[in-house]
């Protein structure tokens, strides 16, 4: 059971307003790291003109996007409102980068609403410019399921290429020891087993991530507070395969910082954005409190827990709301 949890701030707004005095972030605040060189903005990125500026002259070599699941700010838009507006960032996206550079794109599909966003944002994409690379499933390994339906925890990850970006294969292997057998080919007249053929242990990645663990409140690098966290397993993963190190990388949507913080272990440049203040400062601190204690995140309690357990407001909200106690 979590000794200091946080209900999800973006359900809760009035939440998110007494969390807001604790932030070092508002509209337009842009923290410079002298050490690693990362920036954490608080900018909207509808804003082109002021996004580019955050990067200067310099050119992102990959993009690792989480946007909303069509939520923005909190409202739920129509879905072809959703898919314009990731039209809009995406051209931005491909303006500040390199001729030759990835792009990740996480992204839900509704089963319950003809799987939308999903098929839109496809369809939206032939467009862009862009070269589809592969289509990547992270399965939920906690065994969620329904008894009407086909289990469908999962998350979906498309890559896109520009240009001829460098993709290092060798980075690419998981933790999974190589144990099945079969996929025979003949070679120079003698039948071989993949076991043979490759040059780990370990089996390579496909395009379908089973070895990687959803996050929860008993793993470290949880971000109590934070919703659909992405695991640092899968980002350091893709940071890994498609740049190198001192290498810019950019985040338009840092939410819980899982990003930045991989950059930062993997010796990359980040610039990431949020457009809500607390998610800014929560991503600052996921950073701080690694540089500080080499904790990726706060397992069973959450950033802001030395603040919300002297702030009588707060500490009533979560008894009324969720009957929380803080101890």
């Amino acid at each position: 059971m979590l000794n200091h949890p946080l209900p999800r701030i973006d359900k809760d707004e009035k939440l998110r307003t007494l969390l807001l005095p604790f932030c070092r972030f508002k509209e337009g605040t842009v923290w410079v790291d002298k050490t690693g060189g990362h920036k954490i903005a608080c900018i909207d990125i509808s804003k082109k003109e002021e996004v580019k500026k955050i990067f200067h002259k310099e050119n992102v070599k990959l993009s690792v996007q989480d946007p909303p699941y069509n939520f923005i700010a909190f409202t739920e838009k129509r879905n072809d409102e959703f898919i314009q507006w990731c039209k809009d960032w995406i051209i931005l996206n491909i303006e500040i980068s390199d001729k030759n550079s990835s792009f990740y794109f996480w992204l839900g599909a509704d089963q319950s609403n003809h799987f939308e966003p999903f098929g839109g944002f496809i369809e939206m994409m032939k467009t862009s410019g862009l070269t589809s690379r592969s289509f990547i499933t992270m399965r939920n390994q906690r065994g969620y399921g329904t008894q009407q339906n086909w289990m469908a925890i999962r998350q979906e990850l498309l890559y896109y290429t520009n240009g001829n970006p460098e993709f290092n294969i060798k980075a690419e292997y998981t933790d999974i020891p190589k144990v099945l057998k079969g996929y025979y080919k003949n070679i120079a007249g003698e039948v071989t087993e993949n076991l043979e053929r490759s040059k780990s242990q370990f089996i390579r990645a496909g395009n379908v991530w089973i070895d990687v663990q959803q996050v929860f409140y008993r793993m470290e690098e949880n971000v109590n507070g934070c919703y659909a966290q992405k695991p640092l397993k899968a980002i350091q993963r893709i940071i890994e395969a498609s740049s190198n190190k001192n290498e810019l990388v950019t985040d338009f949507f840092s939410h819980s910082g899982t990003t930045l913080l991989a950059c930062e272990m993997l010796e990359r440049k980040c610039i990431t954005f949020d457009i809500d203040p607390v998610y800014c400062e929560i991503t600052l601190r996921r950073l701080e409190n690694y540089r500080e204690n080499k904790k990726t995140g706060w397992q069973n309690s959450n950033p802001f827990y030395k603040e919300i357990k002297n702030d009588k407001k707060i500490l009533n909200h979560l008894k009324k709301k969720y009957n929380i106690t803080y101890n």
